[in-house]
């Protein structure tokens, strides 16, 4: 009796999967690098279309990379989403929702404000962070820039910069910060190191760019005031000198001989909308699940072995962990919601994934032992549909940011309505009622309270 097609053609997929995992396994590991720009709007690059913002260097590597327009992170504030690129997983499972404790229950710098501090940061221990994970297949790490939770050496890295609370200025990243604003000698010194071992490396370049402060070299200032708000020009020339940046990390990678075989991925860790009349961003951006919040292109460069193109499937931050995890031989854990893209993105076969979903909390967490406290928002796209979800949690400092006037649920077309101008969840009624029960299965709400039906 023969078998069935079905488990034939199965048995043929494992066997060629199985063999792909062996031949990556069996080259030496890759070094792997990870840029990360901060506060930056998905629109604002060369590669991206922008008509005035250059980024020579990003430009370079996205055309040879596997480029992800359709790129997110699934919360758009810099601490919970640095926390779910260290862990893999969402903000609601890791528990690090927000920046800080909310001074509205303790106030700030009080003893217990600092207790709230340090056991946010602790929940990085009840996981595997990837710097760890990597320890283990004998990879060197070094952190620069953005980190929260604590110092370097806490989140698993081998080398680093950042001291973490409670030294002072530990809140971002302390000395880390200096990356990238004054030069990159601390990488350097470094690549050096790990070249002199002969050790794989994994290297987490985080500067604080463009973040405020909006300080960039007047050489690059001036070529964009012309016709423009100072407070966009200072943002534009910003993105430009963090791509600098950049171009300098390259090109000490190839000076050492090391650019060869490392694989690098390209995201911001949240978006930016700059606000024209003022220092700080606008409305739908920072912070906010909507497309300024929480879309970021995302690239995989690695000549020779990773298929270059545009890809037009949705991609995820939460990737990355097991894409890296698998490209230096190490098992990735069914736990991790990510998927490991390692065979796609080598080969050019489409991802098996049409939906992705992302949540939002406030910028002060009411209960750091209790996420939906500060749940504002859900949210999920599938295929060209995104369906955002209100709930009714407490935002204390900025309620600006988060006016949710929209009570009910929002839906948009994003490849017609990419600035998600228009609701159209009253003329989409079965859309938004399968797209709402796909939210409720990824994890149900105990507390927090939404409305799943459109408004008339």
């Amino acid at each position: 009796m023969s078998k069935p097609r079905c488990f034939v053609g199965l048995l043929a997929f494992l066997c060629s999967l199985l063999a792909f995992q062996s031949d990556f396994a069996e080259a030496k590991p890759p070094n792997l690098v990870m840029l990360l720009s901060d506060d930056m709007g998905w629109t604002d690059y060369g590669f991206m279309g922008h008509p005035d913002v250059q980024t020579p260097n990003l430009d370079k590597l996205a055309r040879q990379s596997a480029v992800f327009p359709r790129g997110y992170v699934p919360t758009g504030l810099c601490r919970p989403s640095l926390h779910t690129l260290l862990t893999g997983h969402y903000a609601s499972t890791h528990g690090v929702t927000g920046n800080d404790p909310s001074p509205k229950y303790a106030e700030r710098d009080s003893e217990l404000y600092n207790q709230r501090r340090a056991q946010l940061i602790s929940y990085l221990d009840r996981f595997e962070t990837l710097p760890e994970a990597l320890g283990k297949l004998g990879y060197l790490s070094h952190q620069s820039g953005k980190l929260w939770e604590g110092s370097f050496q806490n989140a698993g890295f081998t080398h680093g910069m950042t001291q973490g609370f409670p030294e002072k200025g530990g809140r971002h990243g302390d000395v880390g910060l200096k990356i990238g604003r004054q030069g990159i000698g601390e990488i350097n010194g470094f690549l050096d190191h790990a070249k002199e071992q002969d050790k794989p490396f994994y290297l987490w370049y985080a500067p604080f760019m463009p973040h405020t402060p909006h300080t960039p070299p007047e050489r690059l200032l001036e070529k964009y005031r012309d016709g423009r708000p100072l407070t966009v020009a200072k943002y534009y020339a910003m993105c430009e000198w963090f791509d600098e940046t950049c171009g300098e990390l390259m090109k000490s990678l190839e000076e050492r001989g090391l650019a060869e075989n490392t694989m690098i991925v390209y995201l911001t860790d949240n978006g930016w909308i700059q606000n024209p009349e003022a220092r700080g961003y606008a409305p739908r951006s920072k912070q906010t699940p909507y497309e300024g919040g929480v879309r970021t292109p995302i690239f995989y460069w690695m000549p020779g072995t990773i298929e270059p193109g545009r890809r037009e499937e949705l991609a995820t931050s939460l990737d990355i962990y097991p894409t890296f995890l698998a490209a230096a031989g190490g098992k990735v854990s069914k736990d991790l919601p990510g998927l490991n893209l390692l065979e796609e993105l080598t080969t050019g076969q489409p991802i098996d994934r049409d939906t992705i979903f992302g949540e939002s909390f406030a910028h002060d967490i009411a209960d750091i032992e209790n996420p939906e406290a500060s749940l504002l928002y859900r949210w999920v796209i599938e295929g060209p549909w995104k369906l955002l979800l209100t709930y009714d949690g407490e935002a204390n400092r900025y309620k600006s940011t988060h006016p949710r006037t929209e009570k009910g649920p929002q839906l948009f077309q994003l490849i017609d309505d990419p600035a998600e101008q228009n609701n159209v969840a009253a003329e989409h009624p079965e859309i938004v009622a399968k797209l709402a029960q796909k939210i409720e299965n990824w994890y149900p709400v105990k507390e927090r309270q939404t409305i799943t039906t459109p408004q008339q």
